[in-house]
């Protein structure tokens, strides 16, 4: 388990405000973030360091770039050792049609979001990443049709208050 970060007021709100819009030049979010460009600076490369920031992205929007089907899966592997769970994770996060890779306990031992052109697309996913694979027992895939959310931001905790 990783150590986690103490984060005060400034902290918390410097990252807040990276989450809404990671663009931002020091210089601006200094400003917002009511701190100097000095202290914002340090700040936020010190966070990066300690890896509460892991990378700043532009959120595409696949509805708008027409990228095709997301799909969520369940897949349950024949055997759990965990050399077989590493081997089908480093599977699964080596594909570019995989987003993002979970463990999850119970039920499959992993959940999978991944994003493919078409059903030709996913066909070909499946081959390469499932059936291919002896140790994948099972799939259960879930096609999106109405995608009503998607927030990465995280909920921050609290800073401590002064006394």
């Amino acid at each position: 388990m990783k150590e986690t970060v103490s984060l005060d007021e400034t902290d918390v709100r410097l990252l807040e405000l990276l989450q809404r819009d990671a663009s931002l030049s020091n210089q601006d979010l200094a400003a917002a973030a009511h701190t100097s460009p000095a202290t914002c600076l340090r700040r936020v490369r010190r966070l990066v360091d300690a890896g509460v920031i892991e990378r700043r992205v532009a959120l595409l929007s696949s509805e708008r770039l027409g990228a095709g089907l997301t799909v969520l899966a369940e897949v349950t592997l024949d055997r759990q050792g965990a050399e077989h769970l590493a081997a089908f994770e480093a599977r699964a996060v080596a594909d570019t049609a995989v987003q993002q890779c979970y463990r999850v306990s119970p039920g499959p031992d992993f959940m999978l979001v991944m994003q493919v052109p078409d059903m030709a697309g996913y066909h070909t996913l499946v081959q390469r990443l499932f059936t291919q694979d002896a140790n994948v027992r099972n799939v259960k895939a879930f096609f999106s049709v109405h995608r009503a959310k998607f927030e990465p931001a995280i909920v921050l905790p609290a800073a401590p208050t002064r006394s």
